[in-house]
């Protein structure tokens, strides 16, 4: 979706319109198109997009193809933890939004931004293949060369990547774009090293049904993991669960009726009881710090809609943090999943691939105007500059919150209490969380 993204990007803007680009991916639905077929349930595989993500799409032209599909705008979210000591509820009118965000399968968002590409005019082929290895230093002389150079002297073969790929074929290429996820052949091939670790977590994800349509975010943090249930359109909702390996073994093949009953009760009141309005009393403890009342601060807590049927099948996925130490050299440069990976408790982690797209497609319609060379590493470290720093920022502040909830200590438990009453009552602090969710780059500090 991320590369797919910034071919959108480079196809729209009038500077890069020109480049020739090459998709290669091997997903036949880019060939064929996606099956989507109406009426059907959703997939489990979604992805929450930020009013920021939005907008990207909206600029280059994508946005109007998702709406044509299923997808699920929400204006309300609420987080709470299973002691039952606290809960932050949060309205998109808190900081006056329409909404804070929307839940969209990711073979929707694929087709959307596949149909957008196909309507340019932009010179962009589809290769249905694999990469096999890439010389960055190539020493035959590459036959497409000057379609996609625009300088004489960058038809030498070492000024162009070759990428062979696994129909036999080859292409040559001033810049090689690494979108191809977490266990990248590109960023393996060019010799990017990584930092992380695995968090010993799976997440167990599926599509459930209710009664009737689903229309907030919700996510309780449990001792073994936070579980969300996230609507999807229709009475549909997406479940994102996590827990320890063996718990997600159990939970994948377990009987529906009996896996159905352990996600109402773990929405409910297992490990804990409901929350109180405030274990401090009042949010009067908070007024002298929130003039400005946000609109979802009086609203009480409440009980997320039963799910009375499993829609979908039964996903697991480990959980890990994964970061590439550098995000370019000459000719190469990662995006998305590529670059980094991270805890999807928040669903941040397509959000900072678009933002890399978004990025990284800017600096490639400077180096053009400039005249330089676009697979340049001066100029693919100033799109590194820009995002490295945004992406450790949101990757740190995920990774805290994962340790933070994945103990069960007396003390630490009445301090995250704390935390989520400081969140629902103090009214810069909320307003400041709920920007930076939707992609402001402001961290989420009082302003």
């Amino acid at each position: 979706m991320v590369g797919m993204a910034l071919a959108c990007s480079l196809a729209s803007m009038p500077l890069t319109k020109q480049l020739s680009i090459a998709i290669i991916d091997s997903n036949p639905a880019l060939k064929g198109g996606a099956s989507l077929k109406k009426g059907s349930p959703p997939d489990p595989r979604v992805s929450t997009v930020t009013p920021a993500t939005i907008s990207f799409f909206k600029d280059i032209d994508a946005w109007k193809y998702v709406e044509e599909q299923r997808h699920a705008y929400f204006d309300k979210m609420q987080v709470w933890d299973y002691t039952g000591l606290g809960y932050t509820k949060y309205h998109a009118r808190d900081v006056n939004k329409e909404f804070l965000g929307c839940v969209v399968e990711n073979k929707v968002l694929q087709s959307s931004l596949l149909s957008r590409v196909q309507c340019t005019d932009a010179q962009t082929t589809i290769y249905s293949s694999r990469l096999t290895s890439m010389d960055l230093r190539p020493s035959g002389s590459p036959t497409v060369a000057a379609k996609i150079s625009s300088k004489t002297t960058l038809n030498d073969p070492g000024h162009l990547a070759k990428l062979d790929l696994s129909d036999g074929s080859s292409l040559y290429a001033k810049l090689v774009v690494g979108a191809d996820g977490s266990k990248s052949r590109v960023r393996e091939l060019a010799g990017f090293k990584t930092t992380g670790w695995n968090y010993s977590q799976n997440a167990v994800i599926c599509t459930v049904e209710h009664t009737q349509e689903n229309r907030c975010a919700w996510q309780r943090f449990l001792p073994s993991g936070p579980i969300a249930l996230l609507p999807i359109g229709d009475n549909y909702s997406n479940i994102v669960w996590t827990m320890n390996p063996k718990e997600a073994t159990d939970r994948k093949s377990m009987d529906q009726d009996d896996f159905v009953k352990d996600v109402n009760s773990a929405l409910d009141c297992s490990y804990g009881p409901p929350p109180k309005s405030s274990i401090f009393g009042s949010h009067n403890l908070f007024s002298w710090l929130n003039p400005d009342v946000t609109v979802s601060v009086d609203e009480g807590f409440e009980v997320p809609p039963k799910v009375v049927k499993l829609a979908s099948e039964r996903m697991v996925f480990p959980l890990s943090l994964n970061h590439a130490k550098n995000y370019a050299s000459k000719r190469v440069v990662l995006i998305g999943d590529a670059a980094h990976t991270v805890h999807p408790l928040a669903g941040q982690g397509v959000n900072l691939g678009f933002g890399d797209a978004l990025s990284l497609s800017k600096v490639i319609a400077e180096g053009v105007a400039l005249g330089s060379d676009i697979g340049e590493v001066t100029l693919m470290k100033k799109y590194e500059a820009e995002r490295k720093p945004a992406n450790i920022a949101m990757m740190a502040i995920l990774d805290g919150f994962q340790k933070a909830y994945s103990v069960d200590f007396g003390p630490l438990n009445v301090l995250r209490a704390a935390a989520f009453h400081g969140a629902n009552y103090i009214s810069p602090l909320k307003k400041s969380i709920i920007s930076y969710a939707s992609g402001d780059q402001r961290l989420p500090l009082f302003t």
